[in-house]
């Protein structure tokens, strides 16, 4: 059984057991989260779209970990114009496992 979930603007394919890193959540270390815009779910042959959730379908999930994600580097150049610029990024990210699936 899997469900494809859409959290912090992205979608999710996940299974029960599994772990995946997604935007950050504000909430506290091993706290429930229920994930609620569920956009389908497929158990075996018998698949669930939804237009665009299903109705009812929760998925809940547990926080195991808070992190940082790697370092992006960010280098612009205007070439002739002596110009440059340096800058870089980490995104902060929500390490969640997923607990159950619910139709």
């Amino acid at each position: 059984m899997y469900a494809v979930v859409k959290t912090g603007g992205k979608q999710y394919k996940v299974a029960v057991g599994e772990k995946l890193k997604v935007e950050q959540i504000p909430a506290d270390i091993d706290s429930q989260i229920v994930l609620e815009e569920v956009l389908m779910v497929a158990d075996g042959d018998q698949v669930t779209v939804g237009t665009p959730r299903i109705a009812g379908a929760t998925v809940t999930a547990t926080v195991v970990a808070h992190g940082r994600g790697e370092k992006i580097r960010i280098f612009k150049m205007r070439r002739r114009k002596h110009y440059q610029k340096h800058q870089g990024h980490r995104q902060n990210y929500t390490e969640i496992r997923i607990d159950a699936i619910a139709k």
